[in-house]
This record gives C-alpha cells, structure tokens and sequence, in this order.
C-alpha cells in the first residue's frame, strides 16, 4: 500500500518539480529502509523529511557531530529533525584526528567524509541504504566528499532525480517546511584557506566568532581565518549600512577578545565557494613594491 503523503502541498509546484517530488516519493519508498546523512541543511533535510514521511520507522536521520559543526546548526537540526518526525541520532566523528583532514588539503572533504560514512555504514546492520543531500548543482562543483560518499554506496536521490537547489527550496516552500529559505552553512573548516591546519580551538574560535554576529542580527555570514586575522562576509547589500546599526569598535573588540589580532570587512561580500576560487588563483610575480620581505603571514594561531 502507498503511504500517505503526509506533507501535502501548501503551495503551487509546476508539474515538473511536481512530478520529480513523485519520483523522490516512490523511490525512497522502493528502499524500505533508510539512513540519512542528515546535517540540519535544506538537502538532507527535505531526504529526511520525505524519507521519514514514506518509511516511518524504517527512517532515521544521523549526525555527525564535531568542532567543525557549528553549535547553532546542531541546535536547529535537533528541532527540525522533531519538527519532521523522523529518529534522529548524533555520533561522534573523528576527523580531526587524520592528518588527511587536519592539514586542510584542497581534498580535505574527501577524508570527512570517509569518517563520516565508515560510521553510517557500521550503523546500518546491512539492511538500510544510506541516503545523503547531495543535490544537483553539487556535482559540477568541487566536492571531494562525493567520492568517499560513492565509494561507500551511499545514495543521493535529489541528484539522481535532477533536483538542483533552487528546485530543493521552492519543494520545500511548496511542503510548508519552515526552513526552506535556511542559508547555506558549509562546515566551519571552510573558513580557513586550503593548507592552513585545522584545529579545534581555531573552529571553536570561529564559530563563537559567528555566533556573536548572528545573535546581533547578522544572518547570513561568514568568518574567514587567516592566521590570526578574521575577515568577515555579509551579502554585498548590507555593506553600506552595516555599521549603522553593529558598533564597529564593539565587533573589534568582541573579536580581539576571542583571540584574533585583527579583523576587517570584506568589500565584495559574502561570497559561496571562495575557498576553491581563492585555491585557484595563482600567486602572481612580485612587482617593485611587492617583494616577499615587505610583509611577514599572519602567525597562525592554534
């Protein structure tokens, strides 16, 4: 018998995201039982919430829980997860005890999550298929996790069904799911550029240094870390009234407290991704007032 739908439509969906949430629907349903690698984002969430509509207990959604996930993201994945309904478990992963992780290679991803999903599979008993949020647009990025993913025969139903992110959005606007407009929040280690080490205190560092934005209204951020320097990202319209209503000398002296030695204000605002597109940029020759001895890098702080 086909369960019932449990989210129905609040919204208008044109027929062909209709009909690939159809197709979602029936081949989650086909599986019988799931695991998701679920981390509180739209993605997984929208697996999660399907998978647990069309399986009941024959869903769970797992976390894996380090200093690299932020504290408010495990706060909102714990609602969301009761929010939907479905069983969800945390578990403790070990990433930052591998130098393939903890080096912060450009192919860091790729050793998290072989972390990750060694333990979802160790969890599955050999009856569950292991679902995650993989979507679309992801495949034509840099994703390294994707292959330590498919190496361990995880699943990802919205990319095998076509559904991009925008498409994941409006589906989940279309379910009345609350958190369909949720920012995208990459793990905290991609706040330091590639080859810089990660360390917990230096994510612990950042994360606090986010939150104290967020709780002052900032929503959507990003704290990037180079040495000792902070350098925050806020969509490029919020530039120019920033200030008007966050005291900068407040936010300076918030953040030397957490241990930087300087902070500053990126111009080009909150870009998604600029990890990999700072990773391809070439360093270039140095001109007359541009020797390597001018400046010393930024102390790296741990």
């Amino acid at each position: 018998m086909t369960p019932p739908a449990l989210h129905p439509l609040v919204e208008f969906l044109p027929a062909p995201l209709e009909q690939a949430l159809g197709q979602l629907r029936q081949s989650v349903r086909d599986l019988g039982a799931v695991l998701v690698a679920y981390s509180g984002g739209v993605d997984s969430a929208l697996v999660a919430a399907i998978s647990a509509e069309q399986l009941g207990a024959g869903a769970e959604a797992v976390t894996g829980v380090s200093p690299a996930l932020a504290p408010h993201l495990l706060r909102e994945a714990r609602s969301q997860a009761a929010w939907m309904g479905i069983r969800h478990r945390e578990v403790t992963t070990r990433e930052l005890e591998d130098p393939a992780y903890s080096s912060n290679p450009t192919d860091r991803c790729y050793a998290c999550k072989r972390e990750l999903h060694g333990l979802l599979a160790s969890l599955t008993g050999g009856v569950s298929q292991v679902l995650d949020g993989v979507n679309r647009d992801d495949l034509t990025d840099h994703r390294p996790g994707i292959q330590a993913a498919r190496e361990r025969g995880v699943r990802s139903p919205l990319a095998e069904h076509g559904i991009d992110k925008a498409a994941v959005r409006q589906i989940s606007r279309a379910l009345g799911f609350p958190w369909w407009d949720k920012p995208a929040q990459p793990c905290l280690a991609s706040r330091f550029p590639y080859g810089e080490p990660v360390t917990a205190s230096r994510l612990q560092r950042v994360a606090a240094a986010e939150d104290w934005l967020r709780q002052r209204g900032v929503r959507q951020l990003r704290v990037r870390c180079q040495g000792a320097t902070a350098r925050v990202e806020v969509p490029a319209e919020q530039l120019d009234d920033l200030f008007s209503w966050l005291p900068r000398q407040e936010l300076v002296e918030a953040f030397r407290s957490l241990g930087f030695a300087a902070v500053s204000l990126d111009l080009e605002g909150l870009i998604s991704g600029r990890l990999n597109r700072e990773a391809s940029l070439k360093p270039a020759a140095p001109g007359p007032l541009a020797s390597p001895g001018l400046r010393r890098p930024d102390p790296v702080v741990p």
